[in-house]
């Protein structure tokens, strides 16, 4: 026996309500997106390409000044390269018209330390601007300094404690690692995808520090 056309419409109307109803369940209780920078390469991929470098000595910060390195770049609208990343790494960050941090949770993955004011962060740069100029960024255009210094698509930038921050300064992994010991083989991580993404050489000691730290991972 054949429906008749009112009897279709009605079990079209109530299979779009169901998968409605479905896809409705499954974005709700879908997981949010980890608050943190893009993943690193492995630690068997930093690990292969450090088996590939030839320490070189690193040079000097003759010459070096941050403002060869712009930043924060805008993005979007009001938003800034730091507005950006703190917004990434946080959660609950709400944004006034400025596009500046009002309130929100941030999670130093450096220290361990939870903060709940925007002012008690610093962003971060993975490789400092100053590592970045001796380790051949001194011969870079300062478009390209720019791109390197407000870089959101390699894991060169996190918020991070802002004490922590000015701690490490200018230094490489073979003087300064992040005081969490759990967050070191992210670190080495990041600081190798880095390097090797905008082709920086490393020292002697800094190779041997990284080398170190992804064996264990």
């Amino acid at each position: 026996m054949f429906s008749t056309p009112s009897v279709y419409a009605r079990r079209l109307g109530m299979l779009a309500s169901i998968i409605t109803a479905v896809s409705l369940t499954t974005l709700l209780t879908a997981p949010t997106a980890a608050a943190a920078p893009p993943t690193p390469i492995s630690a068997t991929a930093a690990l292969s390409y450090l088996a590939t470098v030839t320490p070189k000595t690193e040079g000097t910060t003759t010459g070096y000044s941050r403002d060869l390195f712009p930043h924060w770049s805008t993005v979007s609208g009001t938003c800034n390269t730091r507005e950006t990343v703190l917004k990434r790494d946080g959660s609950n960050v709400v944004q006034d018209s400025a596009c500046a941090a009002v309130s929100g949770n941030w999670y130093s993955e450096y220290d361990g330390a939870t903060w709940t004011a925007a002012s008690d962060l610093d962003i971060d740069h993975v490789v400092p601007l100053a590592e970045a100029w001796r380790s051949g960024a001194n011969s870079w255009t300062t478009a390209k300094r720019q791109q390197f210094a407000n870089d959101l698509t390699r894991p060169q930038l996190i918020a991070v404690t802002d004490n922590v921050n000015q701690a490490k300064g200018d230094l490489d992994p073979g003087k300064w690692l992040p005081p969490r010991t759990a967050y070191r083989c992210t670190y080495a991580r990041m600081w190798v995808d880095v390097k090797q993404y905008w082709g920086l050489s490393m020292d002697s000691t800094e190779k041997t520090a990284l080398v170190n730290i992804l064996n264990a991972c």
